[in-house]
């Protein structure tokens, strides 16, 4: 099966985070098991121009900033007119749903070439107050979500704030999670404790709550190190200015956007993950700390909290830093840790396996295929 998988940025830095990681595991995923997957995205920042990513063949196209406002403000007029050949080279089209102009005009092309459709909006198209949102959604959105022959949600939560967009039912929704790939195992953790926050320096993400949590850690381990990891999305300054002002610079390194090899790198050094944000649909970077087997810290809103509290894998607190440097403290005991990273590699494993959820995506594959 020729399947176009189509997300809407791809650049060096992963800026746009999580749903990309997800494209390329499916992708890599489906071409392992013998079907011709491939992705479309915006792409920016490449020296040289790649025709592949990580193994999946790719066409990218340089990204254009029309509008001030962040992703939903790019696009390229070469995708815009290339769309429509793009979805009918693919038997299927996989669409990774945000209000922007790259994969909504891919997904309407696809519903006007009659292809079959698959939706993923990983929390991003959820009810919005906002002037654009609600033009977007006039024009296009609830078209496709009503239209889509499959519509995959992450949790509960997700499909009803899709069913509140539509302002109705969506039988063809189907709940399909996160995977990730089996990883290596951390080595035992050793010498002075290291915490890592990798993820985008995003201000729902919270990342100064992570640097505000380490003065009581280091009350504690004067010797601890803190890794602050990611993208900035606009708190960068606050990070280091929090940092400087608790006269901490010699206890963080604040490296930048890591690649998917050096993320990993810092994972199997790193005694505890922390992601300290609010309403976090599914995060990607908590499941590749699992499956490494680095017990994290997550707030209770987040769409994996349940799963680790119940699997003993690590712990969901209350957002702030202190719930978050008391959760921190309490996985730094040797034996806790452990215990954890052992709990954190079985539920990555048993839960969140690529091969599962392969297996239940080629099954909805399957169902609509026309």
């Amino acid at each position: 099966m020729r399947i176009l998988h189509a997300v809407t940025l791809h650049s060096p830095s992963h800026a746009f985070g999580g749903p990309v990681r997800v494209a390329l595991n499916l992708a890599k995923g489906l071409r392992e098991r013998g079907h011709q997957a491939r992705l479309v995205a915006l792409g920016e920042d490449f020296d040289p121009w790649p025709d592949s990513v990580e193994g999946v063949p790719a066409t990218l196209f340089p990204a254009r900033r029309i509008l001030p406002l962040g992703f939903s403000g790019m696009t390229s007029p070469a995708l815009l007119a290339s769309a429509g050949r793009l979805v009918r080279d693919a038997d299927l089209v996989h669409v990774h749903l945000a209000r922007d102009l790259v994969t909504l005009p891919v997904a309407l092309a696809a519903l006007r070439a009659r292809k079959p459709l698959v939706l993923q909006t990983h929390g991003m198209v959820d009810p919005s107050g906002k002037a654009l949102a609600k033009v977007l959604d006039a024009v296009a959105v609830r078209r496709l979500l009503r239209g889509a022959d499959a519509l995959l949600y992450l949790t509960p939560h997700e499909r009803e704030g899709l069913e509140a967009v539509v302002g109705g039912s969506l039988p063809r929704a189907v709940r399909l999670v996160n995977g990730t790939p089996a990883q290596e195992e951390r080595p035992a953790p050793s010498g002075p404790p290291r915490i890592l926050y990798s993820a985008r320096l995003q201000a729902r993400k919270r990342p100064v709550d992570f640097v505000d949590a380490a003065p009581a850690v280091l009350a504690a381990h004067p010797d601890a190190h803190f890794v602050v990891a990611g993208p900035d999305e606009g708190e960068l300054a606050a990070v280091r200015s929090r940092i400087t002002a608790l006269g901490l610079s010699d206890r963080f390194t604040v490296p930048g956007a890591l690649s998917t090899p050096e993320v990993l790198t810092e994972l199997r050094r790193a005694h505890v993950y922390v992601l300290p944000s609010v309403d976090e649909p599914f995060p990607m970077s908590v499941l590749e700390a699992l499956a490494v087997g680095v017990p994290p810290v997550v707030t209770h809103s987040n769409g994996l909290a349940r799963d680790i509290t119940a699997a003993g894998a690590g712990h969901a607190v209350e957002p702030g830093p202190t719930a978050v440097a008391e959760a921190i403290l309490t996985l730094l005991d040797p034996t806790t840790n452990t215990a954890a990273s052992t709990a954190a590699r079985e539920l990555a494993a048993k839960s969140f396996s690529m091969n599962a959820v392969l297996d239940t995506l080629l099954g909805i594959y399957q169902g609509i295929e026309r």
